[in-house]
């Protein structure tokens, strides 16, 4: 009897073994989580902090001018960035007067310019003394941290403008020459003198039809034409009615 009692273990110090065995068992199994997320987790943060950072190395866009507009003397001229993004939209008109891909030819004109973060951007006098590394490989080495199929999509995006060889970057190429063109013309009409040059470098560049037609009807119509287009067309909703619900 008495070995019967030195041997019995009350239900309440049973369970408390019971939930000390549970909790170290709930421990383990949340450290083999722990060790099998942890790696998941560090590269999910890698990859955000790569992207991130190209992200901003993008914004320098905005603030590197277009060099060719100080060079004669327009003060504060636009930056890469404004140039950038008129081009795409541009892209995107000639390419659908083409019959090409205008998602496609805008996406080119995109990244068209985006290497200038590193080289900032050349005038065509600078590159008679400097020799400047190609596009491709500028590219390259921007997206050289980020995952491979975001670095993929803007590479073959670069790739396939510099190389000429489709419709869409036909476009995108003609674009990037129009905006010059609508730019120069802008300047102009503002009071700036001695932009020929930049025109007739525009025009000598064009190879499409669309892009042809454009740059001719650029040259006939004022930059701000289209204010008295827009007031007339509401002036003449306002006599007709049209306006009305």
């Amino acid at each position: 009897m008495q070995k019967l009692m030195s041997t019995h273990i009350s239900p309440r110090a049973s369970t408390r073994a019971d939930l000390r065995r549970r909790g170290r068992g709930l421990a383990a199994a949340c450290d083999t989580v722990t060790a099998v997320s942890e790696p998941s987790r560090r590269h999910t943060s890698d990859e955000a902090r790569d992207i991130t950072a190209f992200l901003y190395e993008l914004g320098q866009l905005k603030r590197y001018p277009r060099t060719g507009w100080l060079t004669a003397g327009v003060p504060s001229p636009e930056s890469v960035a404004d140039h950038s993004y008129r081009a795409s939209v541009i892209a995107a008109v000639i390419a659908t007067m083409e019959g090409a891909d205008p998602q496609r030819a805008a996406f080119l004109a995109l990244w068209h310019d985006s290497q200038e973060t590193r080289t900032t951007d050349l005038s065509h006098l600078t590159k008679q003394y400097v020799t400047p590394t190609p596009n491709v490989e500028v590219t390259s080495a921007q997206v050289a941290r980020l995952p491979g199929a975001l670095a993929r999509v803007i590479s073959e995006a670069v790739a396939e403008y510099e190389a000429r060889g489709t419709q869409e970057a036909r476009c995108a190429r003609d674009a990037d020459k129009i905006e010059l063109l609508l730019q120069a013309r802008e300047y102009t009409d503002q009071g700036h003198p001695g932009l020929r040059p930049f025109i007739d470098s525009a025009l000598a560049a064009l190879r499409t039809a669309a892009g042809r037609e454009l740059a001719a009807e650029a040259q006939r119509q004022g930059f701000l034409d289209w204010v008295d287009r827009a007031m007339d067309g509401q002036a003449h909703q306002a006599m007709t009615g049209d306006g009305e619900a």
